[in-house]
């Protein structure tokens, strides 16, 4: 278990509050209590005074600046060595995104696409082996998102029946749960993934093109593959419509 034992009312108000957002378990004592049973790591401020951990008990030094690292540290300590960073995405025009540290799931998100690349690297900056595992659907936004990952190892995964179920007011979560599956499975190591778009796809894009212009226009084929590509944005391919 997480304990926060600090001084330092802003640290500690940061860090609880990120802890309870991401559902951990945790307690709180005030520093020089004892610890409670099955405390596992201790989060201070850097000018908390030492403690006498007990054998197994780890320590994180934390600063207010920084909740996120700071909860990032403490669970990478709780979990030890067999909590690599998992990263899977469910592709899509809007990704689910979902991070795993050994098979706790401590993050998630669902983002634009042009922002998930930027994302998944936050998530595994401070990571030391990490892999992001991206699901084989959605074949033109995984390509992007594949190019888009230079600093890890990334896999490419059958998502199939990674979709869970969704009861009554789960609606929206779908994508999320579904990257949380594919983290959950190994695939191929890829370092990139070309893609002949189908006519299908094509319209697809031509068609979110004309819904971004708010139907005032809608891309041409040759741009729309470029898209598809990876070699313009979707906002790119726009703007090059217009100059024309």
């Amino acid at each position: 278990m997480i304990v926060v034992a600090t001084a330092d009312f802003e640290l500690y108000h940061e860090v609880v509050g990120e802890l309870r957002d991401r559902g951990v378990d945790f307690t709180t004592v005030e520093p020089g209590e004892p610890l409670p049973e099955g405390a596992t790591v201790v989060v201070t401020a850097p000018d908390d005074p030492p403690l006498d951990l007990p054998a197994g008990v780890e320590r994180v030094v934390a600063e207010a600046s920084d909740p996120r690292g700071a909860v990032a540290d403490a669970l990478a300590a709780e979990r030890g060595e067999g909590g690599r960073t998992v990263v899977g995405v469910d592709p899509g025009v809007r990704p689910g995104v979902a991070v795993l540290a050994g098979d706790q799931v401590v993050a998630a998100f669902q983002v634009p696409l042009a922002d998930a690349a930027e994302v998944i690297r936050d998530e595994v900056a401070e990571a030391p082996d990490p892999v992001v595992r991206i699901g084989d659907g959605a074949r033109i936004q995984g390509a992007q998102l594949i190019d888009a990952i230079d600093e890890v190892p990334v896999e490419l995964v059958d998502e199939t029946g990674t979709t869970p179920y969704l009861g009554t007011g789960a609606n929206g979560m779908g994508d999320v749960l579904a990257a949380a599956n594919i983290a959950r499975r190994s695939g191929e190591r890829v370092q990139g993934r070309e893609i002949d778009p189908t006519a299908g796809e094509l319209q697809r894009i031509k068609a979110e093109s004309r819904e971004r212009s708010g139907g005032t226009r809608s891309i041409d084929e040759a741009l729309a593959r470029r898209v598809a590509a990876g070699e313009l944005t979707l906002d790119e391919a726009l703007a090059e419509h217009r100059d024309r």
